[in-house]
Order: structure tokens, then sequence, then C-alpha cells
């Protein structure tokens, strides 16, 4: 009979049946037996005929397992210990950046080919330019390499007493390598990025799926095969593509999709047809829609709907942040103001629309497209449209709550207050927020005045 209150019992048992099971499990009684059979499996490592990159103890008892249980997919009842990652010495050939989805520039050291742990490694990630800067590499330096967790390779260190004169420092480029957009690197970020967007092939495919995905465009029949389609036969480069895709599709010019969508495999008249029906529905689309689909750094659902809510019409939104690229404009400091906007997505926000090749994507789009002006749906509100700032420590509710219901009933919430301030609620410690709003003459509610409003 088994004992089936012990997993290695169990393991034992199922080994006499004739399973495979791990040879190298062993019962122990304390943390110096489990020890000791660690640094016994690390030395039998090389020899063994798979790979293994460390052991793990578990708690053997089934129903101690049972009462410590699951934190997501990792039991209590079980902990990895790793081996020391094997290490190897080589030298940086050249570093090359990357580009990500995303514009993130990502340096790589290219390396002289060199066996660690079994695997042959040419390159390594160098992360970003204070890892760089941290480890002092230079291109032409000997390096010392491991693969961390035995699978990712990174250098450790340079071996400085091998550095042979002239070798050269690297510099993060300033122009993106794929497109040749400006590279920028936001205050508090270790990461450059890429801010060519759409024109940046590293970024564009992702970027296409954004935009037609549900809560952007929301363009039935475009999934990502059929985007990357589209993409690598050069017919879809950027997001005005996609609605010249009818007139393509029936044209006989140079331009003309030869064969046309009908002929493609996994395609038909009834799928294309749909296809063109929701990209003409798709032309008439909210603005705080429009904002989220063309994918700027920072900018979800939420501050898409922040910036509508302020700004109400496309129009008036362009306007204010091509004013705003003077950080010593009225624009700039009421973009900044809006409560969950802020400096880092402002910069986001400029830099964007700052850009020559989205501004003629924008420009483009525009001329195929109806943005409709934002439409509050709170009805009769006494806060709709009205700029309300929160100062001080509310007692019935956090200042969090406050926003939010402040939102939800049309107001526009700002960090600070300005002439534009249509209202100051006070709570408690209000302070220097308070002050000016009695010196500018605006209307200020202490918190059970401001309940008594919002409960109208």
């Amino acid at each position: 009979m088994i004992d089936a209150s012990c997993q290695f019992d169990i393991l034992q048992y199922l080994s006499r049946l004739g399973f495979a099971c791990n040879p190298f499990s062993r019962q122990c009684e304390s943390i110096e037996g489990a020890l000791k059979v660690y640094r016994e499996l690390e030395e039998k490592r090389d020899a063994l005929p798979w790979e293994i990159d460390g052991m793990v103890y578990k708690v053997d008892r089934i129903d101690w397992q049972k009462r410590l249980g699951v934190v997501s997919r990792a039991p209590r009842w079980a902990i990895a210990h790793k081996f020391a990652a094997e290490r190897a010495e080589t030298v940086i050939l050249n570093i090359e950046v990357q580009v990500g989805r995303t514009g993130a520039i990502t340096p790589v050291a290219r390396l002289q080919p060199v066996q660690v742990g079994g695997v042959t490694v040419s390159n390594a990630t160098l992360h970003n330019e204070d890892e760089i800067e941290r480890k002092d590499i230079c291109v032409g330096d000997t390096v010392i390499i491991q693969r961390a967790g035995d699978v990712i390779p990174q250098i450790i260190e340079t071996v400085k007493h091998k550095r042979e004169r002239g070798a050269k420092r690297y510099f993060m480029p300033t122009n993106c390598p794929v497109c040749g957009s400006r590279t920028i690197r936001e205050k508090g970020e270790a990461v450059r990025r890429c801010t060519g967007g759409f024109i940046c092939d590293a970024q564009c495919l992702e970027k296409l799926r954004h935009f037609v995905s549900r809560d952007a465009f929301d363009i039935d029949g475009l999934g990502e095969k059929q985007i990357a389609d589209f993409w690598e036969k050069g017919i879809v480069k950027k997001p005005n593509d996609f609605f010249l895709l009818e007139e393509l599709n029936n044209s006989n010019s140079e331009r003309a999709i030869d064969p046309p969508l009908e002929e493609w495999n996994g395609w038909g008249k009834t799928s294309v047809s749909n296809l063109f029906m929701a990209i003409q529905a798709s032309k008439i689309i909210p603005l705080e829609r429009f904002l989220y689909a063309l994918g700027i750094r920072h900018i979800g659902q939420t501050t898409a709907r922040l910036l509508a809510q302020n700004y109400s019409s496309f129009d008036n939104f362009h306007r204010s942040i091509d004013e705003a690229r003077d950080w010593e404009s009225a624009s700039y400091q009421t973009l900044k103001n809006i409560d969950g906007i802020g400096p880092k997505v402002a910069g986001a926000l400029i830099d964007f629309f700052d850009d020559q090749q989205n501004q003629i994507i924008v420009k483009k789009l525009n001329d195929h497209l109806t943005i409709q002006d934002f439409e509050d749906s709170v009805g009769i509100s006494p806060l709709l449209g009205k700029i309300v700032v929160f100062t001080g420590t509310l007692a019935s509710m956090t200042r969090s709550e406050a926003k939010a219901r402040a939102l939800s009933l049309g107001a526009k919430v700002a960090g600070s207050v300005s002439s534009k301030t249509d209202l100051v609620v006070l709570g408690p410690g209000s302070g220097t927020k308070g002050n000016k709003a009695f010196e500018l003459g605006i209307t200020t509610l202490e918190e059970d005045e401001w309940l008594k409003l919002i409960k109208e």
C-alpha cells in the first residue's frame, strides 16, 4: 500500500510502477540536508543528459500543501533555488539598436560568439544608455557574460585591463535608425524612444492594429492577419490608407490592388463588401475615440475622454495643442493643469503633434473623417462644463471620489486655480489654492455646500 500523505512517497510508488520520475528527488529532514543535495546536484549539473538551472524545495506533506495554498500560480509550499549562472569571456564587436513596437530604442551588443551553458551566444541586450554608462562599456571591450536564469544573455562587467587603446564609447542615436524620426528620453525614464509613430516600420504594424481596434475605430473585418497582409503588400502603411481601400480595389491606376481583394485567399465578394461598409461607417467617429486611436504615448481611453471633454471639438483641441508648444503660453498651462494630465502627458501630446509626419497623417485623416464634438451624456447638471478645483481634505469622501463625482456630472477637474476656474471646493487645510480663489473672486464652496450641490 502507498502512504498518500507525503509527495515523496507518492513519487516512489509511481517509480516502482514504471513511471519516469526524477531520480534526484530526495526527502530531507533539515535545511542543511536540503542544501547538501543542492550542492551535490550543482556538481553533477554538467554531466546530466538534460539542462537544469536549479532545484525546487517542497513541503512534503500533502495536507500542509493544501493548507498553505497557492498565490496566483505560485504555490506557497514550494520555492526555487537557482544555480549560479555559468559565465564566459568574449569581445563586443559592435553595438546596434533595436526599435520595439512602442518606439523603445534598445541597444544590443553584437558579441564574438562564445559557448555559455551549452548555448552559443552572439548577442546580449544592454537595456538602455544608463546601463552602458554604469558598466562603462565600449565597443571592442572584453566582457564577462552569463545567461540570466540560464536563458537571457547579459553582460556582467567589462575586463578593464584588457581594454585596448582607441576603444569607442557608444552614444545612443538622436534619430531612429528605422525611420529617421527624432528620438527622445523623457525625464524620469531610462528608455529612449522613437517619435516616428506610424511612419516607423518597427512600430507601424502594431499601431495600425490599435487604430482599428474595438475601442478605437472598431472596423469589423480587419483582424491581425488581414492588417499584416495589407501592410506586407504595401497597401496600408498609414492609418488613412484604410479609407482608400475601396477606391484602390476598384481602380485601374498604378496603385490599384492587383488582384482585387475578392480574389485573395480568405476573401470573397460578401466579406469585401462588409469590410467596405464597416470602413464607411467608421468615418464618423467621436472625438475621444479618435484621440485614443492615434496611439499617442500615455493617451489611453480615460485620458482621451478627459481631453475631449475639456476641448469639446477637434479644431479647438488641435489649435490649443499647437499653441501649447510654447511652455509659457496659457494653452500649455491649461493643458497640464487638467486633472489627470500633467507635464508628462502634455509633453507626449505636444511631441506627437509637433512631428511633421504625424501632422501629415492627422491632416489626411481629418480629410476623410467627420470627428464629432464631445457630447456629455449627463443631461442637465449644475456642473456641466464647469472647471472645478478641489483643495484640502474632505471628510465625507476621498479626493478621488469627489473628482469622479464631478466628472460624472460633466465638470472639468483641474489641479490648480486660474482665472478660468469656475468653482473651488474647500476642505480643511485648503491653503494657497483657497487664498488664490478669494483673490480672483472665484466661487468657493465648503464641503457641506458641495454635497448639497451634487445632490440637486
